[in-house]
């Protein structure tokens, strides 16, 4: 375990870290690399998941949406206790190496039986991710001083970077899957994942202190039995999450009371800081958060619903090339970040030196605005369709690609947001607190896409109908939301003070 330990040597001071010359850090590229190998293994997964349980687990349309909910749910309810673990005990990078391990064995696990033993490999990967993805988020926004406006700018690269491991994974997991096996689909991962973490192994020494264990002052004996501690904790969580992902009834107990104790530890952190400016921006913070998991709730369907509709109801024409619909709808969402993220952050340039950028809040809104003109796009589908109830795969995409543009409106800007309104010593808990609530948005996001596919063992055309009323439904509640935010604009960007 040597490898994981704060004692390899460093070549770089914080200082030094800090006061990079240009846009971007070193060390930033090489958690980027991380990153997007990281996000193939999980975004490669999560892109089979509805899919994989209906083919060859047998599952209904609405019991693989709620199941797809409920272990979506519980990746991002884990980032909340692994940011806190890595806060309070292990620190950003043994946490990183911790989590990666068990998602590696998870895939494993999969790869070896993918029918039999399914749920046990998915717990490991719901337990490795959790200590793994809010952490290497962290260790980003300490590679700036709390004032570097270039900040917005990293986590743009570190976004890219997410979505180019999305783009390959999302593609190649469910080819491999459908096409080749579902073995190799998911050691696929697992290979992957190991590659990710071989690289913040051999490129760690760059980070300076950053992401060392927060107890190096107690004595070594005294650390290590803290750290044991957690390891055992997290392993012995495998029977109770194994039991709760299978019963999804158990999964809403679980996350309503995670709900709250997490909305008590956030009130009880904020109240223990004594400066009424910081408290005013932890309270923005959590505007952002709130409005995160609305967002969740509402785009999330690509895993379930929208993956379930593209199996079924719609035919293999993009363009002028014949495509697998689930190889889009698992993969053209990251492609479209890849390709209009650089455009979206030299259109805020330019309107920045304008004078006319408009504020974070406003983006928010603005991406929620898009959101629902995506969902009103998936609607119109059905107007597309054929007898049977096949519709254009080309309509389909073009509502994918204002979801993205929506998406690029928060997503880049929104961990960068947090790590500006966060005081240093949160960041890992704020982290955490921004995954869970994608956490709650996942599980919100299985439910309306259960709710969808209600209907069992009926006709194609019966199927395009409800889920693209479904649909309807979702964009008017993008489109309120939207309107709400840039309403009360300028509300939360007082409570955000000089934070911009």
């Amino acid at each position: 375990m040597q490898i994981a330990t704060e004692k390899t040597p460093s070549i770089e001071t914080l200082e030094a870290i800090q006061n990079f010359e240009g846009k971007y850090p070193k060390q930033l590229w090489y958690l980027s690399l991380v990153e997007m190998w990281e996000r193939f293994c999980f975004y490669g997964m999560r892109g089979v998941l509805a899919f994989f349980m209906v083919d060859q687990l047998g599952l209904s349309d609405q019991k693989s949406n709620l199941q797809y909910g409920a272990i979506q749910a519980f990746v991002y309810a884990f980032t909340f206790i692994g940011g806190i673990f890595a806060d309070k005990i292990l620190g950003f990078r043994k946490s990183l190496f911790w989590g990666g391990s068990l998602m590696i064995i998870g895939n494993l696990i999969l790869a070896f039986s993918p029918q039999d033993l399914f749920y046990v490999g998915i717990t490991l990967s719901i337990i490795g991710t959790g200590f793994f993805k809010p952490n290497i988020s962290s260790m980003v926004g300490e590679l700036y001083h709390e004032k570097d406006n270039r900040r917005d700018a990293g986590y743009g690269l570190f976004y890219a970077g997410i979505n180019v491991g999305g783009l390959l994974g999302g593609a190649m997991c469910i080819y491999l899957g459908k096409y080749v096996s579902w073995h190799l689909c998911f050691l696929s991962a697992a290979l992957v994942m190991a590659f990710g973490l071989g690289t913040f192994i051999f490129t760690k020494k760059f980070l300076g202190p950053i992401g060392n264990s927060p107890l190096l002052n107690l004595e070594k004996t005294k650390r290590t039995t803290y750290e044991i501690a957690v390891y055992v904790g997290s392993l012995l969580c495998i029977p109770l999450i194994f039991i709760m992902v299978k019963n999804t009834a158990y999964t809403d107990y679980f996350m309503y009371t995670i709900g709250i104790v997490a909305m008590i530890y956030f009130i009880y952190e904020t109240a223990m800081i004594k400066d009424i400016k910081a408290q005013y921006k932890l309270i923005a913070a959590f505007v952002f958060i709130f409005c995160y998991f609305i967002f969740m709730a509402i785009s999330e369907q690509s895993g379930g619903s929208l993956s379930l509709f593209a199996k079924d109801n719609l035919d293999h024409s993009l363009l002028f090339f014949n495509i697998d619909p689930n190889v889009v709808n698992n993969s053209v969402n990251s492609f479209f970040v890849i390709v209009f993220s650089p455009l979206v952050g030299l259109l805020w340039i330019g309107m920045y030196k304008r004078k006319i950028e408009p504020n974070t809040v406003v983006k928010f809104g603005i991406g929620f605005l898009l959101l629902a003109l995506s969902f009103y796009v998936f609607y119109a589908t059905r107007f597309f369709a054929n007898d049977q109830g096949i519709s254009s795969l080309n309509i389909f995409t073009l509502a994918y690609l204002l979801l993205t543009l929506g998406e690029l409106c928060l997503g880049p800007i929104g961990m960068s947001i947090i790590t500006k309104l966060s005081p240093k010593k949160m960041f890992g808990m704020m982290m955490g607190l921004w995954f869970l609530s994608s956490a709650f948005g996942q599980l919100a996001a299985g439910k309306l896409g259960a709710e969808m596919s209600s209907i069992d063992n009926t006709s194609l055309m019966t199927k395009l109908v409800a889920y693209t009323e479904g649909y309807k439904s979702l964009a008017l509640y993008s489109l309120i939301a939207g309107v709400a935010l840039i309403a009360f604009s300028q509300l939360v960007k007082k409570l955000m003070g000089e934070v911009r």
